[in-house]
């Protein structure tokens, strides 16, 4: 009589330091804090009361003066510059004229969206975008060879069609140049208004990957690979940094 193949029930092997990684006991309170205080940094408000609602713990009261931040942010994404630069000077009337490189950033944007409005042929009236540049960046661009340059390469886009435009300055037009504007901006307002630039969790990533880098060096035994284990963002507070979908807080950015 034949019998039926037995089921493996190896246990899989795991490196001595995975082994003594799941020994350590992090506090949930700790990890609260640290989500809180990403959640906060990065303005996410909404996100920021839920989490304290599902934890269990007292929102700070820092969540009531990060929309202004959000505002901004999402003015940003949506390409309406103009009122981002508003809101900016009404939250502080003096870091635009304090910070002449975040400025010029702003106004840079500014301009890619006139040209993204202006169309997509070459028969399409580039003329807002060109009153803008003369009068807003080119008097500025002179201060700064990185202002010239980047004033140069912009203006490149009304030379050609959109479906003919180089890759390295098609990169324009994506939404990422939007993003990265955005988060130069909260990043200033946080150091104005005297907090970290940047989330807590950012920097243990970066001491994570550092550490592993040296250990690595001197010929300490690791596991090939180790993930950094960032699933506590995925699991019901929001798809990740760069989306947010679950929370309704982060609007798609429109290229």
């Amino acid at each position: 009589m034949a019998t039926s193949p037995s089921t493996s029930t190896t246990t899989p092997f795991k490196h001595s330091f995975e082994r003594r990684l799941e020994e350590v006991k992090v506090s949930k309170t700790d990890l609260n804090a640290l989500v809180m205080d990403y959640l906060i940094s990065e303005g996410y408000p909404s996100a920021a009361q839920k989490f304290a609602s599902e934890a269990n713990i007292q929102p700070t009261s820092a969540v009531d003066s990060i929309q202004e931040r959000v505002a901004i942010r999402e003015a940003i994404y949506r390409g309406d510059i103009q009122s981002a630069i508003e809101r900016i000077n009404e939250l502080n009337p003096m870091l635009l004229e304090k910070d002449d490189t975040l400025h010029f950033a702003l106004l840079r944007l500014q301009l890619v969206e006139l040209i993204r409005s202006c169309g997509t042929t070459s028969t399409d009236d580039p003329t807002p975008a060109i009153n803008f540049a003369t009068t807003q960046l080119a008097p500025r661009a002179p201060t700064n060879p990185q202002f010239l340059e980047d004033l140069e390469r912009t203006m490149t886009l009304l030379i050609f069609e959109r479906k003919d435009l180089p890759p390295q300055i098609a990169t324009l037009l994506e939404p990422k140049l939007r993003k990265d504007v955005a988060q130069r901006v909260n990043e200033a307002l946080l150091k104005e208004q005297g907090e970290r630039t940047k989330a807590k969790l950012f920097n243990l990533v970066h001491l994570r990957a550092w550490s592993e880098q040296k250990a690595r060096e001197t010929k300490k035994d690791l596991p090939e690979h180790m993930g950094f284990g960032l699933d506590l963002m995925q699991n019901g507070h929001g798809k990740n940094h760069d989306g947010m979908q679950s929370n309704g807080e982060a609007e798609a950015m429109v290229a």
